[in-house]
Formats: C-alpha cells, structure tokens, sequence
C-alpha cells in the first residue's frame, strides 16, 4: 500500500521537482521509479587506515617554502594515482563566499517551481544554463533524488538571474575558485615532471570550460533505495565540490565506496577523465556517487574544469616517449567527449570503453 501511495505523490508531482515531491505529505517510501539499491556491504570503513581521505594544504604550494612546495608536488603523485581525490584546504577562498554561495543555491531550489521552470532547457551540457530533475527524464532507468542546475561560467560568464543576489555571488565564487583549480592543475603538471603551465595551456585552459553546479537532495523516507547521483566520472580535468553540513558524495576507493568527511571549509576535489587520458592512465579518474539520506536537505555545489571545447585530447607524447608507452586512448574533440558520455547508450557505463586506443 505504501509504494501505492508514493506512486500515487509521483504521478500528482508530474516530475517537476524532487522537493516538491519530498514535500508531500504522502509520501512515506520511494516510489518504484526511483527505487535504486545500496549494497552496505559495499561501503568501507572510515576508521580503517587504508581508507584515510589524502589532504592538500593549498598554502603550502602558494606561500611554502621550495621544500614544503616540493613535498606536496611529491604527495600528489600517490594521490592522483592511487585515489584520483583529496580534500583541498588552506586555499583562501572565505568561507563566507562559500557559505553564501550555498545559501545562494537554497535560495534558488526554495523559488516556486513555476519560476525555476524559467530556466528548464534541453540536455546540451554547453548551453548558458539549465534546471531539471533527475538527468534525463527521456533516458534514465532509474530517476534520481535531486533536482539540480547548471550554469556556464567560462569562458564566457552566466548566471541564474533568480534570486537577486545569486550573480553577484557565483561570479566571485566562480573567480575565486578558479584561481584554486589552476593552482591544482600547475601543481599537478610539475607533478608530472612537465613545465608548470603545461596543462593550463596544452588545454587551452586560457578559454576552457568551467560550469557551476548546484544539487538538491531532499530527505528521502527509504535513502537505502534512492540514489542521489549514480556511479560515474567527471568529463573535465578537474572538479571541485563543497556541500552544506550534510555528507553524501562518496567516492570508490580499493573496490569499496567510502562516504566522504572533511572540513566544512575545504574543497573536494577530483580528477576528471580528460586528466586520466593526458596522463595515458597514470593518473586516475576517480568513480563517485551522491548518496541521500531521511534527516536533512543536502545541497552540493560543484564547479567543473576542463579544457576548451574544440581542444582535441590525446596523451601527452612527453609522457608516453619518457614512459615507453603507446597511447592508450584514442585522441578525440573535448565536446564531442561530453556528448559521448552524456549519451544513452553510456547510461552508467564508462566512456573509456569508446576511445581506448
């Protein structure tokens, strides 16, 4: 009888939104189109050493000494390759900017779902902004608990226009996060042994594209048969995450998923499929999924990096000729590459599948 009744709130919701759907009142367990299940056992222990999330002190590669900068740029190289994750702190975005930046996204999921429908488009990633539920309401087998946004933010600057204050607000949050990003990707090319703008500029970073992305997870009465965001990898080089007080990103560490904890201040960061093939494979695209929970609204900001959309994508010869390894993956147009990822027949599969030489 209950999946009767959330079926029932289902079909009353015509899929709007997932808030306005948590807000029913009838609503006591997921209705059968959500239904996704978690395997617990799958989970791992966050006491057990081997699961320790590494942690980045930012300062140290902008204001350290030669051998704190030079110590980081070591680390980084066991933890690209063996998570593809850290948690980044010390990086000086203000922790107001960032908390208004999450106010700035309650605000906006908060707005009645006839104003945020004004910014409804279709599935092109690359267009100015979007709302919706779920991803795709056309593919998806499972639809997910969250509503969500996303905004470009560069190389040209857009911005919701609801609530008033949401502009004024992404675009310094979106300067000053970027300034992290590109510290991230120049710490990244020595970690390599490549000169310091090697990255920034073999991908066109000068003109690449960086979206701002906001999800809503409202609490949900079954979270062990919901999912938030499934298993995938990121198409760009590097994204960033912060999130309210709630957690719910996890992250597949050692065939296990671990929820992940950090400072409210710190930037989660991970790398994206576009630094994995750069890197022929030495560095990894870390899988990851949003988890929902019954006590509170989760809400997650994430801001995307990648290279410009026409720039072409192939291991770096440096990398393979020092290596001694022939390219592993297939060269291919950035846009295309997120075109191919966001297409059904890659519903929760890897697009590595596709371009591996």
């Amino acid at each position: 009888m209950a999946a009767v009744v959330a079926d029932q709130a289902l079909d009353n919701s015509n899929v709007s939104s997932i808030k306005s759907l948590a807000d029913s009142q009838a609503l006591n367990s997921v209705p059968s189109a959500y239904a996704f299940n978690i395997n617990p056992n799958d989970e791992a222990d966050p006491n057990d050493p081997e699961f320790a999330i590494p942690i980045v002190d930012m300062s140290l590669l902008t204001s350290g000494s030669p051998d704190e900068r030079a110590k980081i740029i070591r680390d980084l190289v066991k933890i690209c390759q063996e998570w593809g994750f850290f948690i980044a702190i010390n990086h000086g975005v203000p922790e107001s900017l960032m908390k208004g930046m999450i106010d700035a996204c309650h605000g906006f999921f908060s707005l009645p779902d006839e104003e945020k429908k004004e910014f409804k488009s279709g599935n092109d990633v690359l267009e100015m902004f979007k709302y919706g539920t779920s991803y795709n309401l056309a593919l998806d087998k499972v639809l997910l608990w969250r509503d969500f946004f996303k905004v470009r933010t560069h190389p040209e600057f857009f911005s919701l226009y609801k609530p008033a204050s949401f502009s004024e607000t992404s675009l310094e949050f979106s300067r000053r996060s970027r300034q992290v990003a590109l510290e991230i990707t120049r710490a990244i090319s020595e970690s390599l042994g490549l000169e310091p703008d090697y990255i920034y500029n073999t991908m066109n970073m000068d003109r690449g594209l960086q979206l701002l992305a906001g999800n809503y997870y409202p609490p949900c009465p079954q979270p062990e048969h919901a999912i938030g965001i499934p298993h995938h990898t990121d198409h760009g080089l590097v994204t960033l995450l912060i999130q309210n007080e709630m957690n719910g990103l996890q992250v597949e560490h050692n065939g296990k998923w671990l929820t992940v904890n950090g400072p409210k201040n710190g930037f989660f960061v991970n790398l994206a499929d576009q630094m994995q093939i750069l890197t022929n494979g030495k560095y990894k695209s870390v899988m990851h999924r949003a988890t929902v929970n019954n006590k509170a609204t989760r809400i997650s900001i994430a801001i995307p990096h990648g290279p410009s959309v026409d720039t072409i994508i192939a291991p770096a010869p440096e990398l393979c000729e020092r290596e001694g390894q022939a390219p592993k993956y297939l060269a291919m147009n950035y846009k295309e590459y997120i075109q191919l990822q966001q297409s059904g027949k890659n519903y929760m599969k890897s697009t590595f599948d596709h371009i591996r030489a």
